[in-house]
């Protein structure tokens, strides 16, 4: 089954854009996944094909209309997910990507300008908004072509070996545990002793362990929400730093 994406955007252009190339290319050019794109102002129905217009109430900028985006949506509207990317949406997690790499593709509506109105959301329920992160970009499309990179990426067949989309950041709830590789040494740095060991089951232990003292410094929030608590050392281990 082909995964099918859909970008709603000012800019079509921008796609697949990156995801043209590396493993999102080769599995574009299999037929893994399939990349379209839905111009906005084809939904307008003025001469001047004006999709914006000023916020009601005054301010900056420009705010994208509800009637043509709705529009434009409706005219892609099947059972795929679509997501809204802005600031106001809710970051996604990798749990939801995996949900929609499992199924039969996404529509991706790209803001742009000061936003959305929101009518076009109390309207349209399904839409889910969406965020990267905690940052405001010039518009939806690199969100866009990061999340569809980050669903590409787990279809079948996509990534050489199929336990590199399971033993990586986000997927137990911790970041990865740190990587290394050769040369052994390196400006006085050496590769820690236990993955030089050949002992598999330390080597596990150890990663289990260093996965979970960087998530608990590095990232509190994703710590907490594992379950460890904030005031006790991670595995309930000590390690030299």
């Amino acid at each position: 089954m082909t995964f099918a994406a859909t970008i709603i955007t000012l800019y079509p252009e921008m796609f697949p854009g990156p995801l043209g190339v590396s493993l999102a290319g080769r599995a574009l050019e299999r037929g893994d996944w399939s990349c379209e794109t839905v111009q906005i102002r084809d939904f307008a129905t003025d001469r001047h094909r004006t999709v914006d217009d000023t916020p009601a109430g005054g301010g900056a900028g420009m705010v994208l209309k509800a009637d043509v985006l709705a529009r434009a949506v409706d005219s892609v509207a099947d059972e795929r997910p679509v997501l809204a990317m802005t600031p106001r949406g809710t970051p996604i997690a990798q749990t939801r990507i995996r949900e929609i790499a499992a199924g039969p593709g996404i529509v991706i509506l790209c803001g742009r300008f000061e936003g959305f109105d929101e009518r076009l959301f109390e309207a349209r329920p399904q839409i889910e908004q969406v965020s990267l992160a905690d940052i405001v970009l010039s518009g939806g499309e690199p969100a866009a072509l990061a999340i569809l990179d980050a669903c590409i990426r787990l279809l079948p067949g996509v990534m050489g070996a199929a336990s590199s989309g399971h033993e990586e950041s986000f997927e137990d709830g911790l970041l990865e545990y740190p990587q290394y590789t050769r040369p052994q040494q390196w400006e006085g740095r050496t590769i820690p002793e236990v993955l030089r060991s050949g002992d598999h089951a330390k080597i596990a232990a150890w990663r289990k362990a260093r996965a979970e003292h960087d998530t608990r410094s590095r990232r509190p929030d994703l710590w907490e929400r594992h379950g460890g608590a904030p005031d006790r050392p991670a595995s309930g281990a000590r390690r030299k730093d």
